[in-house]
């Protein structure tokens, strides 16, 4: 099998194939693997079509175990860590919150990057910073982005190249957003098949033996306390009664259910899954990467648009090859494991493989980034430096200083 080289990616991304693919089984490492769950402790199971190796068609219940965007988000900070660690290069937009490092709160947390953002550069903290003592979206950089769209990708190509890989929507109500939206170009996610939802009981037994009917009170200022003077009151001016379950105190009986934080209601534990096999699907579309046009100076050429293209594509083999290195450990209890399959260029019901590794996409992307900067592509290695703007910094420091008092008064 061949290593992919750049001229076979330019003319992959040319118009010869659809799309790049890769399927990846993976196999639980444990009896059980435990999904992400959403509103109400709900897994996302459902069931599916699934043809086999004769050609027939089976219908098999299947259990979301990551997300296209959590597979994005996890893309993006392999990514980010190989931009820190010098492995690859590429435009960067970030806010630096910690400045000069006087106020504690800002410091700790540090940078913000547009991989690191929910809405990559079109998220509120970068609305709400300031670049060149401008608004961000009114400075000379940023103001680039009003007009950004399918037909007009290039400030995103010179800001934040990732958004036209995985998507942007520019709305904000508040800003009269322009609204553009760009779609997914690289999209993944892992399911696990042949799924059995199981039960778990949670317990506890208290080697103190604390018997629940002893009262005390929540006191001022946290923990808790048997003397009335120093207790915390309720809006009614009386001591608030605890018991010793509520300081995580006495036993618990065995049970599977536990009471929702926000509803009250008794749920079913979250049991976990037993799996058959699991399976990543990965696809990066070219068919969307060449709807993408790239103008410089209002000027529309073709060998321009095919340079974007490139790196485009050079960027996304970078994000699943770099991925790669993290495994698939996705959460506590959910640790997969396996061989990553084999990456193919797909069109026209064709398939040709093709072998890459993580250090071989950015030289890729090295060598597209090259090619797009010799025809004028706005491709900066060096950071685009934003600073949170007063309200912004206000609106984080006051929040977190009551979120933190909350906390110590609970």
């Amino acid at each position: 099998m061949e290593t992919l080289n750049i001229a076979s990616l330019q003319k992959a991304v040319a118009g010869e194939y659809a799309a790049i693919r890769r399927v990846t089984r993976l196999e639980p490492q444990g009896d059980k693997v435990f999904p992400p769950t959403y509103e109400g402790g709900e897994y996302a199971d459902e069931v599916r079509q699934v043809r086999a190796g004769n050609g027939t068609v089976q219908t098999v219940k299947t259990v979301l175990l990551d997300s296209v965007q959590s597979q994005a988000n996890r893309m993006e900070i392999a990514l980010l860590r190989a931009y820190d660690n010098g492995r690859l290069k590429m435009p960067m937009l970030q806010v630096d919150f910690a400045g000069d490092g006087q106020d504690s709160i800002l410091a700790e947390i540090g940078r913000i990057t547009a991989l690191e953002a929910p809405h990559r550069m079109c998220d509120a903290i970068f609305w709400d910073s300031v670049h060149d003592a401008k608004p961000f979206r009114k400075s000379i950089v940023g103001e680039r982005l009003n007009g950004a769209k399918a037909g007009n990708a290039t400030p995103v190509f010179e800001l934040c190249p990732t958004a036209l890989l995985f998507g942007f929507w520019d709305s904000n109500k508040y800003q009269r957003a322009s609204g553009a939206k760009v779609q997914r170009a690289l999209v993944s996610e892992i399911v696990g098949y042949d799924s059995v939802c199981g039960k778990r009981t949670s317990s506890r037994i208290d080697p103190l033996q604390i018997e629940s009917g002893v009262e005390f009170y929540a006191k001022r200022g946290g923990g808790w306390t048997f003397d009335k003077a120093e207790a915390a009151t309720n809006k009614d001016e009386k001591p608030i009664v605890l018991k010793p379950s509520q300081v995580i105190h006495g036993n618990i009986m065995p049970s599977f259910r536990h009471e929702d934080e926000k509803t009250k209601k008794q749920v079913l534990n979250h049991g976990g899954v037993t799996l058959a096999y699991a399976v990543q699907h990965t696809v990066l579309s070219l068919a969307a990467l060449r709807r993408l046009r790239f103008p410089l100076e209002g000027v529309i050429k073709s060998e321009v648009d095919h340079a974007a293209r490139t790196v485009l594509a050079a960027l996304g083999l970078a994000a699943i090859c770099f991925l790669d290195e993290d495994g698939y450990d996705l959460r506590s209890r959910c640790l997969l494991d396996g061989k990553p399959g084999t990456i193919q260029f797909v069109g026209r019901g064709e398939a040709s493989d093709f072998s890459l590794d993580a250090k071989g996409a950015a030289e890729l992307l090295a060598q597209a980034a090259e090619e797009a900067k010799r025809l004028d592509l706005p491709w900066s290695e060096e950071p685009i430096t934003l600073q949170p703007s007063p309200d912004l910094s206000r609106l984080v420091v006051e929040s977190r200083r009551r979120s933190m008092t909350a906390s110590a008064g609970a």
